[in-house]
């Protein structure tokens, strides 16, 4: 891919710059400078898709056959990055970005006809039921069972972690259709209405006060048979197409350079130790400048796999898992400088002042209103998606050829 910007990237820059200013209210500013979580909440992020699906603008790395805007992977990261800087919410992927590959490649004429115009327009909201109570990393050993009763599958078990099911009327999940053989030999992949009787959800609440993840439990629910994605017992294969996309998807390093320059707003305003700021000390701007490196050159490799991903390549494994693991470790050191520059403004809860629903008055600075609720929130990075671990363990694999 390019990686010089050319006169066409730069009108189309000033084009969406233009419609961010036009659509990109204030009201919606306002809303989303509070969100400390990693999506923005449901009834905001449902306005937000509806605006961009409007434009068609929705589905940045879609085909065109199935609504995508037809964009080159400079002009999608043109798209990303004006939208981390204007600060536009960050909608929920699990549809978009996750279910909709798998469905492309897996699905039939039928399912694809039936989903993927509804992922597109926002009418069929997204939530991953992969994890389970004592299957996260080691999602192979998942108990939840289906078992298959004429045309529908019985499902019973429970899900856990699971982003966003108390706004979601859909849900991908992975089942064990079998238990004979390897674990990983009988696992399926289904889909299923949030509304199917015997679907219940219950709340979890992050120690940051967000009301994002939740546990699912199925109780004997019916799913078509025609709601499987790909052969049964074959989900495993499914599912590890999708980690490419969970993993490797999408773009960091823009969202993480613009959390660096809230940084450096913090630690140039905020007094610290003699009443000079903390941006003066040497040891913040040593420890400042490892990241905006670490940061732009886990933008360059992003650039790097969307241009593979647009050329037909799978990126791979290895390619995500390292993706993955950088950019959840890099979010997470931004978010303890940030903490660092705060001084006693990180100490406050503040999460009566932030969400959509907020009716509190923030202490101190604007600056200090979210950085607290992202640190701990972010605590999480390392975990979902695959553990730092678990993507170490799969770079050693690939190293040593195992």
């Amino acid at each position: 891919m390019a990686l010089r910007s050319s006169d066409d990237d730069e009108a189309f820059r000033d084009e969406v710059r233009a419609f961010l200013e036009a659509k990109f209210t204030p009201e919606l500013r306002a809303l989303t400078a509070r969100q400390a979580g990693v999506f923005a909440d449901g009834d905001l992020a449902r306005r937000w898709h509806r605006i961009l699906f409007e434009r068609g603008w929705i589905a940045p790395a879609w085909p065109t056959e199935y609504g995508g805007p037809g964009w080159t992977p400079r002009q999608g990261a043109i798209f990303q990055e004006e939208c981390a800087r204007a600060g536009t919410p960050r909608l929920p992927g699990m549809g978009l970005s996750l279910c909709a590959p798998v469905i492309m490649r897996y699905g039939t004429d039928a399912q694809k006809a039936f989903f993927l115009p509804r992922m597109l327009s926002g009418e069929h909201y997204w939530c991953q039921g992969y994890s389970e109570p004592q299957s996260g990393s080691d999602l192979a050993s998942l108990q939840t069972r289906a078992v298959r009763d004429g045309d529908d599958y019985v499902v019973s078990g429970s899900k856990i972690w699971t982003t966003h099911a108390q706004f979601a009327n859909w849900i991908f999940l992975l089942v064990r259709t079998s238990t004979e053989g390897k674990p990983q030999a009988g696992i399926s992949f289904l889909v299923s209405p949030m509304d199917a009787p015997g679907i219940s959800v219950r709340p979890i609440i992050s120690m940051s006060g967000e009301h994002e993840v939740n546990q699912v439990f199925f109780d004997n629910v019916r799913v078509p048979v025609a709601n499987r994605m790909g052969a049964e017992n074959e989900g495993w294969t499914v599912a590890k197409y999708l980690l490419e996309f969970e993993r490797g998807g999408g773009s960091s390093g823009v969202p993480l350079s613009v959390a660096l320059e809230r940084l450096v707003d913090i630690a140039r305003n905020q007094p610290a130790d003699g009443a000079a700021s903390l941006y003066e000390d040497p040891v913040f701007r040593r420890d400042l400048a490892r990241l905006e490196i670490e940061v732009m050159a886990l933008a360059w490799t992003e650039r790097r796999l969307a241009g593979r991903r647009r050329d037909g390549e799978s990126i791979g494994n290895a390619a995500a898992s390292l993706k993955k693991l950088c950019a959840s470790e890099l979010g997470q050191k931004i978010e303890d400088l940030s903490m660092r520059a705060l001084g006693l403004y990180a100490l406050p809860d503040q999460r009566g002042a932030l969400g959509t629903g907020a009716n509190e008055s923030p202490i101190g600075p604007e600056y200090a209103v979210t950085p607290t609720a992202r640190f701990l929130n972010g605590r999480a990075s390392t975990i979902f998606g695959g553990s730092s671990e678990v993507q170490r363990n799969i770079l050693a694999r690939v190293a040593l050829g195992l």
